[in-house]
């Protein structure tokens, strides 16, 4: 009996080992967003983005000739949440870089334990001036608010030509920094801000806030918030003024904001760089490839979510090895042409992108020219 024992326990320790040594043969990266909750819809689109990736890898031999495995986690969209994850993934030595969080504010409560620990953090959507400040193992594959801020104040200001403006702003760190540039840039631009706004996130009557800015006498409203404020605020504030219009940043750009806010959706315009209805044929592949699997359009944001994991693939390769330190190296010079364009960043982890200009016309995005 003690010898069947002996034996099953040997068998046991056996297996174990095979397993690990499975385990030692992939290569992982993890992605974190918010995946349940009010934006939910960004998240899913990060996980469904860097899987697509992922699996595109795989299908050609993987990377180093290893199988990429994808860790995701949900972070709610909460700061508390995101530090308690990122302390997850940092202990985890199998996990070699990680693409996330989404909100500024979650980002920067997580990124302190990445850089502490040497892992290499993309955020996709990440638009703080101090987001990437936290160290050198923080990046970005989104522009920086200013630089944004200043191609809605030209689409505002030049492209529709209207000076008097008014701004509404989500109540969170991202919204009211945004706001604060853009009123410097409205002026700059030779134009005026009649009135400004803020709301908080889940409000539905916007009435008193359009009336406010109705009054003011704006003509074009600059709306910093997602797209889940941005429709029906411009559905309420079409139903007593037909004429105003609207200019959303990229976090905003989304069918989404179509299928909610629908007729009132046309002529919103936006700032993008990537453009879902582009003719490059490694845009389309990537759009038809993202439908093809998940039956939705990628947004802006999910793009350079999926841009994020291939630089970090690529720069893995590039290394030779899955090292968290090397992956920082290559990943500061690199050069990757993706679906959001040529990426390449400058000295602190910013990415350093060319705009598309986009606005609704007969329920489609279309190009702005």
């Amino acid at each position: 009996m003690k010898l069947k024992v002996s034996v099953l326990l040997v068998i046991i320790l056996i297996m174990g080992l095979f397993t690990g040594c499975k385990g030692s043969d992939k290569v992982k990266i993890a992605v974190v967003g918010p995946l349940t909750g009010d934006f939910a819809e960004y998240g899913t689109g990060f996980k469904n983005a860097v899987q697509l990736q992922v699996d595109e890898w795989n299908k050609k031999g993987g990377v180093l000739g290893k199988e990429v495995e994808l860790v995701v986690y949900d972070d709610k969209n909460n700061g508390e949440e995101a530090a308690t994850i990122a302390e997850k993934i940092v202990s985890d030595k199998s996990i070699k870089a990680v693409v996330g969080h989404f909100a500024s504010g979650v980002c920067m409560a997580a990124s302190p334990k990445y850089q502490e620990a040497g892992i290499v953090e993309i955020s996709p959507s990440a638009s703080h001036p101090d987001y990437t400040k936290e160290g050198e193992f923080i990046f970005r594959n989104n522009t920086v608010i200013n630089v944004e801020a200043k191609q809605a104040v030209d689409l505002a200001v030049e492209t529709i030509g209207k000076k008097k403006v008014g701004i509404l702003a989500v109540k969170t760190d991202w919204g009211i920094k945004t706001a604060e540039i853009t009123k410097s840039l409205v002026e700059e631009a030779g134009g005026e801000v009649v009135d400004y706004q803020e709301v908080v996130d889940g409000t539905i009557d916007y009435s008193p806030n359009i009336s406010k800015l109705n009054d003011a006498g704006a003509e074009v409203i600059i709306v910093a918030a997602m797209y889940n404020a941005l429709a029906p605020f411009a559905s309420q504030y079409k139903a007593i003024n037909p004429d105003i219009e609207f200019v959303g940043f990229s976090n905003a750009y989304s069918q989404q904001l179509i299928d909610l806010a629908k007729e009132s959706a046309e002529n919103i315009h936006f700032p993008t760089i990537f453009f879902h209805g582009s003719t490059d044929e490694t845009v389309s592949n990537f759009v038809n490839s993202y439908k093809d699997k998940y039956g939705s359009m990628p947004s802006s944001l999910t793009a350079q979510a999926y841009d994020s994991a291939g630089m970090i693939l690529t720069s893995i390769e590039s290394a030779g090895k899955a090292d968290r330190k090397a992956i920082k190296e290559e990943l500061a010079k690199i050069n990757y042409p993706g679906v959001t364009g040529e990426t390449k960043f400058d000295s602190i982890g910013d990415a350093m992108k060319v705009f598309t200009k986009v606005k609704v016309e007969d329920g489609k995005f279309v190009e702005v020219k």
